[in-house]
């Protein structure tokens, strides 16, 4: 079978290296994780570009030009750091586009109040995002981050798993193979409108698979279930530098085991589908993986390996993700839905799951 080769520079200091040179007008303490470096107003900036496509370094310089008060600097990686790279497998090819990186810092010493530095990210990510979608159009995503979020040494990243690592809906899944996604969808319907609750909607969906055989799991895996594009790439890619990788979803234990174990992922966290005699029982536990509980697991994690939360990256697509993604310090949105990528720190739109990666400041480049 085919595989496909990329290189994730090892130990790079390019956003380190390209904030040095900005070093007249920041203070020296930057440098350190345990300074206030949160409180700077220096963004980060991701441009990732289909190909063919127009010269973005020109792009950036030209708007930066229009900026009295702001300059911009391209953020390269260091030789040893691209000669020295992690060689990175995907049994699939990944999206074929170009990363650019940048730094954005004042042209004049400054300090911000965390209120104003909110309020000129704000004014930043609608003018830069704004811009770029006028020249690029939907063929570029446009990560916009501060340069805390960028620096600091994140070594917990949290997944959810449907429409996330795996491109179906698992419950979605089940309710075709036995005949009932009109009945499963129309209580789906009843929770998106407000009417019930998460917890409500998920029990009486789950009821509707009564006396369903078990074997059923076994064949959906099999034959039902895909992996998103990127996703082998990009637990790889995370494990490489150091990174603890966990699933933790709103669906069911088996599919959850079989997708973090098939992408080599540290943990899993998911609903039981309770079995008896060889068949579903249609009966939940009562402590339902929710929206909070996601939040919750996300903690309890992270506390466990006793890292801050600032050093905790967490990706979805649904409204139940929200909640884990605000309490991380980095909530990427993957082909999310309208709210979740209007609340997330980045949304990846035009790549595969590997453009969670580029959003952090990293980058795969293509080995022949």
């Amino acid at each position: 079978m085919t595989t496909y080769t990329y290189a994730l520079p090892k130990n790079s200091q390019a956003w380190q290296n390209a904030l040095a040179a900005t070093a007249d007008i920041l203070p020296p303490t930057m440098f350190s994780d345990d300074t206030p470096v949160d409180t700077l107003p220096v963004f980060a900036i991701v441009v990732v570009a289909k190909r063919p496509h127009h010269d973005v370094d020109a792009l950036m310089q030209a708007w930066a030009d229009t900026q009295a008060n702001w300059q911009a600097i391209e953020v390269l990686d260091d030789e040893t750091a691209k000669q020295n790279a992690h060689l990175i497998h995907s049994p699939t090819p990944l999206a074929d586009v170009s990363i650019h990186r940048y730094l954005l810092a004042p042209t004049r010493p400054t300090q911000m109040s965390d209120a104003k530095r909110e309020a000129a990210a704000h004014i930043i990510d609608k003018q830069i995002t704004r811009y770029f979608h006028d020249k690029l159009g939907n063929d570029a995503d446009v990560h916009i981050l501060s340069i805390g979020q960028m620096l600091h040494r994140h070594r917990l990243a949290c997944f959810d798993m449907d429409s996330t690592l795996i491109e179906q809906e698992v419950i979605v899944e089940l309710a075709k193979y036995c005949g009932i996604e009109d009945k499963v969808a129309e209580i789906t319907e009843q929770a998106m409108r407000g009417e019930i609750d998460f917890a409500t909607s998920f029990a009486r969906r789950v009821a509707l698979l009564e006396d369903v055989e078990a074997s059923v799991i076994d064949e959906i895996i099999a034959k039902h279930l895909t992996f998103s594009a990127g996703a082998h790439a990009t637990i790889a890619a995370l494990k490489a530098i150091g990174y603890r990788t966990v699933l933790i979803s709103g669906g069911f234990t088996p599919f959850a085991r079989h997708v973090a174990e098939s992408l080599g992922m540290d943990e899993y966290h998911a609903n039981a589908l309770s079995v008896l005699d060889g068949q579903l029982t249609g009966q939940v536990d009562n402590d339902i993986i929710d929206g909070d509980k996601k939040a919750a697991i996300t903690g309890k994690v992270a506390t466990k390996m006793s890292l801050g939360m600032h050093r905790v990256v967490c990706v979805g697509d649904g409204a139940n993700d929200l909640p884990m993604m605000a309490v991380a310090d980095v909530g990427v949105a993957y082909h999310a839905k309208p709210i979740v990528k209007a609340k997330a720190d980045a949304a990846v739109n035009i790549t595969g799951l590997e453009g969670v990666l580029y959003a952090l400041g990293h980058r795969l480049d293509p080995q022949n």
